[in-house]
């Protein structure tokens, strides 16, 4: 039997799944192109997410970096910098709107907003998506003095992705982002 708390728990996921989702085709339309010019995408292996967790469409992150906010940008959006930190080739568009391509074009999309220092809003997808699907990649730099919290929101990722995906900002980027700091 299902009770009152639980049917406002089920329309709230409802709710942010659509969300989500709606917001993932709007910013699919504006990044239209990115990635286009790819060869076959390469396919992941990693299981697919199940039960609730394979129902989630966004995840939510909070990483402290022994970096000031400006550095963690200027990584982030730099080419030769991403690659150097990734291990893996980068093309980036500096520019809100151009064009973002990440190890080696597993990852394509399109800046859509760019605060210097504290914000980075990017359409993305990985290259084995369904074409036209982007996500919604949100990157807040918070100053801690001489460290920084990124608090990441990625929005607008297929159900079952959940898993591969928080896992992935971790041993992609996180992790190898606080050794090229150190």
């Amino acid at each position: 039997m299902h009770t009152h708390d639980d049917s406002r728990t089920v329309a709230a996921s409802t709710r942010r799944r659509v969300i989500a989702g709606g917001a993932a085709l709007a910013i699919g339309a504006l990044a239209a192109g990115a990635g286009s010019r790819e060869s076959a995408p390469t396919k992941i292996t990693e299981p697919e997410s199940t039960g609730t967790e394979g129902l989630l469409t966004y995840l939510h992150q909070e990483i402290d970096i022994d970096a000031a906010p400006a550095r963690i940008y200027e990584i982030l959006l730099d080419s030769g910098q991403f690659a150097a930190f990734t291990g893996a080739p980068a093309e980036i568009d500096r520019q809100v709107g151009g064009t973002v391509t990440m190890f080696g074009g597993r990852i394509v999309g399109r800046n859509i907003e760019l605060v210097s220092g504290l914000r980075i809003v990017q359409a993305w997808r990985p290259a084995d998506w369904e074409a036209g699907l982007f996500s919604l990649v949100r990157f807040v730099l918070r100053d801690r003095g001489a460290r920084s919290t990124v608090v990441l929101d990625h929005t607008g990722f297929p159900e079952g992705s959940f898993r591969h995906l928080n896992a992935g900002w971790y041993s992609h980027y996180w992790d190898p982002l606080k050794k090229f700091v150190a």
